[in-house]
C-alpha cells in the first residue's frame, strides 16, 4: 500500500552515544523520504560525536570510537539533513520522546532553527503500543511477518518502522490514512516542546509538567516567579524545551 500524503514524511532513526537528550550525540543518522508522488530515497550517515562513545552504547548499536573517527560532525552535516526534512513531516519509532528532541537539540547546537510548530510527527511505537504493546523487532514480526535482521543499525530500523506503519494502517480499519490522524493518534500527550517538560492542558494552555509548579500554566508562573523562567535557562533543560519557553514568554509578555 502507499501512504496518503499531501506532503513528504521522512522516517528517520538515530543511534547515539546515549540516551540523554540533553547530552547526548548522534553516531549515525538514516532518513529514509516518501514524497507525495510516491518515490522514496534513502540517505544515512555515520557522525562523528566529537566525544566519546560509551561502551555500553557501542555494545547496542556496534559503533565505536574508530568507526566515526573520519566522519563528518553533526554540525557539518546539519544543512544537509534540515534541506532534507525541511518541508516533510517525520515519524519513527520511539521518535516523539527520544529522536526529535534530540535531533532538535543537536540542529539547535549547529545554530540552525529547528521548528516542529508546522510539522506533524508520527510516533510509529505509540500506535504499536496502543494496538499490540511490543517492542520493534516484534512489531517486525507481527505485523510484517518477517525477523528483523540488523536491529539496532539505523538504516535497518528505520526501513522496517516505514514497513510497520504501513502493515498497521493495513491491519486496523480504525486507523486512517491520514498523517493529520496519525500523528494525532500516535501521540499520548499534546507537548509543546517534545521533551515533556512543557503540555498542553484541556484549554490549550501551556502548562509545566514537572516540579514544584506541575500542573500549573506558564504564563501563571512566569507572572507570580518570574525568576523561574532564567533558572530554566540556565539549568541543565533541552535547548529546544528553552526556546520553547522564551516563545511562550515573548507571546505573552511583550505584546
Amino acid at each position: 500500500m502507499k501512504l496518503n500524503l499531501t506532503r513528504p514524511i521522512c522516517f528517520f532513526d538515530l543511534e547515539t552515544t546515549g540516551v540523554n537528550v540533553t547530552n547526548d550525540r548522534i553516531v549515525e543518522i538514516c532518513v529514509h523520504k516518501i514524497h507525495t508522488d510516491g518515490t522514496e530515497e534513502t540517505h544515512t550517515w555515520r557522525v562523528n560525536p566529537t566525544v566519546p562513545i560509551p561502551a555500553g552504547s557501542s555494545s547496542v548499536h556496534g559503533i565505536y570510537d574508530q568507526d566515526v573517527a573520519n566522519e563528518p560532525t553533526f554540525k557539518e552535516l546539519a544543512t544537509t539533513v534540515h534541506q532534507l526534512i525541511s518541508d516533510s513531516d517525520l515519524a519513527g519509532y520511539n521518535s516523539n520522546k527520544f529522536d526529535i528532541p534530540l535531533l532538535a537539540e543537536e540542529f539547535l547546537r549547529a545554530d540552525i532553527d529547528f521548528e516542529m510548530g508546522k510539522r506533524k510527527a508520527v510516533d510509529v511505537q505509540n500506535i504499536f503500543h496502543r494496538m499490540e504493546q511490543r517492542t520493534l523487532s516484534a512489531a517486525y514480526k507481527f505485523y510484517c511477518g518477517q525477523n528483523l535482521d540488523g536491529a539496532h543499525t539505523a538504516e535497518a530500523d528505520v526501513l522496517a518502522t516505514y514497513e510497520v506503519l504501513k502493515a498497521q494502517i493495513e491491519r486496523y480499519e480504525e486507523l486512517d490514512n491520514d498523517i493529520n490522524f496519525l500523528s494525532e493518534f500516535s501521540n499520548r500527550q499534546r507537548v509543546a516542546d517534545f521533551a515533556g517538560f512543557i503540555a498542553f492542558n484541556e484549554e490549550d494552555e501551556e502548562i509545566f509538567t514537572f516540579g514544584k509548579y506541575r500542573g500549573m500554566t506558564v504564563k501563571s508562573v512566569l507572572q507570580e516567579n518570574p525568576g523561574y523562567f532564567s533558572w530554566i535557562q540556565n539549568a541543565d533543560f533541552p535547548l529546544y524545551t528553552k526556546k520553547v519557553l522564551t516563545a511562550i514568554r515573548l507571546k505573552n509578555f511583550n505584546k
